[in-house]
């Protein structure tokens, strides 16, 4: 097995990181990796419609991005940035208490004490309850009122090597960074694979027969971390918060039992399902937070095949497909698509591993 970070490292050049969205979502490139016959295929989004199959279910994230950055000052003047990094946990702050109160990163000249007032777009009010290493608890001070606030002053906290010259080149992110069928707030982060499908390209698969179930996991700022141990397997993966209804979960063991093939959009969904089933791939109704990190030697028992978007190098998502694949098999397929002039990370295009 590969266990050392360095396997899973590979050079990209920084022009095949994409930083805007491909203007018609399906018609971003797809590369199709089969597993059983070792081949490489190129083809557009949309033509995934031919490659599924009828009865196959395809299992979707329906996480919605909070526009969870936002600028203000601190007390003594300095400009300060705040973001969010675990609102669910504020949204039930917020119904316990009447405040919101979560952990935040922040971002300042220099870092504010316990107790520091914060002034957010000169209207909101904020005070540092707690410095917890890099992660600040703050306490929001203006209740249920806060929540518009964030709607309309926030902004879509994209990934950190999305960088733009043109700043308006990135005044649609509230809609691109988010799926069509985006529905549950909660995400400081998209999940990117389903970024890809058109409300027409799922009426399509829709009539050939291939089902879509949701389940939802709010995707945390900790998908950006990088990992930072020489071996793999001493690192600790951060944790999110998933729900998965019973309704839903009937209909994802329903196909299990009629060996229709569960298809995972996006690596959010390979780890929410692979957490909840058992050894025989039935996965129960819950809700809860998800820590499971997956790498190479790892026994998928849920997933057959899986939509994903290309990943940074060294990340628990590469080791991820790799465990699905074969490291080896996965990083000449990366290799293929700069090749091919893939767009690469969230922005980028697509692959279907089957």
């Amino acid at each position: 097995m590969m266990f050392q970070l360095f396997d899973y490292a590979y050079d990209l050049p920084a022009k095949k990181i994409a930083q805007t969205p491909c203007k018609n979502r399906s018609e971003s490139k797809l590369l199709h990796l089969n597993r059983k016959a070792g081949t490489i295929f190129h083809h557009r989004f949309k033509d995934i419609t031919g490659l599924l199959k009828k009865g196959d279910l395809l299992v979707i994230n329906d996480t919605k991005v909070v526009p969870a950055r936002l600028s203000g000052k601190k007390e003594t003047g300095g400009k300060v940035e705040v973001l969010i990094i675990d609102y669910a946990t504020g949204m039930k702050n917020l119904e316990r208490t009447g405040f919101f109160t979560c952990d935040c990163l922040i971002k300042a000249s220099k870092s504010p004490k316990k107790g520091a007032a914060l002034l957010l777009a000169d209207t909101v009010q904020a005070r540092v309850e707690a410095v917890k290493g890099a992660v600040c608890e703050i306490k929001f001070l203006n209740g249920d009122k806060f929540l518009s606030f964030l709607k309309k002053s926030g902004q879509i906290p994209l990934p950190p090597y999305i960088k733009r010259n043109d700043p308006s080149s990135g005044q649609n992110d509230r809609e691109d960074y988010q799926t069509v069928y985006a529905s549950k707030e909660g995400a400081v982060a998209a999940p990117t694979a389903g970024l890809h499908f058109t409300e027409e390209l799922m009426d399509d698969l829709k009539k050939k027969g291939i089902q879509f179930v949701p389940i939802t996991l709010h995707v945390g700022y900790g998908t950006f971390v990088p990992v930072k141990v020489d071996d793999i397997r001493d690192h600790q993966i951060h944790s999110e918060y998933f729900s998965l209804s019973r309704e839903n979960a009937d209909k994802i063991n329903t196909a299990r039992l009629q060996n229709r093939r569960i298809i995972a959009v996006g690596t959010t969904s390979v780890r929410t399902l692979e957490y909840l089933c058992d050894e025989s791939g039935i996965v129960r109704a819950q809700t809860g937070m998800c820590d499971l990190f997956i790498y190479p030697g790892y026994t998928f028992k849920c997933v057959d095949a899986m939509i994903t978007n290309f990943h940074l190098p060294e990340s628990t998502l590469l080791m991820l497909v790799s465990a699905f694949y074969s490291r080896e098999k996965m990083l000449h397929a990366y290799e293929e698509a700069k090749l091919k002039d893939y767009r690469f990370f969230s922005y980028g295009d697509a692959m279907l591993i089957e």
